[in-house]
């Protein structure tokens, strides 16, 4: 299953209700589940971005509709990107000509 790196800013509102974040990141886990993917590692960050969460989910569609599910709460601002395993990208390399 594909591989995503997600990483997050939070709103102006996301802030004023910060305490809620710890169930926000249950839903989201939640809403992956459901989706058929899952999320495998979620980190509160220093620096650029507020959070990130690695995550697996089954083609980029299903990626792009959680991420606006997400966004569409108005606590955070969303970047997420591809992530290939080792393996992949090994195999992508020997691709090369």
């Amino acid at each position: 299953m594909p591989s995503y790196v997600m990483l997050f800013h939070f709103t102006h509102e996301g802030l004023e209700h910060v305490k809620q974040s710890p169930d926000r990141v249950d839903k989201i886990k939640k809403v992956f589940r459901q989706s058929g993917g899952k999320v495998k590692d979620f980190y509160l960050m220093m620096g650029e971005y507020d959070s990130v969460f690695i995550a697996e989910a089954p083609d980029d569609e299903t990626i792009a509709r959680i991420a606006l599910l997400i966004e569409a709460q108005g606590n955070v601002r969303s970047e997420t990107h591809r992530a290939f395993s080792e393996a992949e990208f090994r195999k992508i390399v020997a691709g090369l000509p």
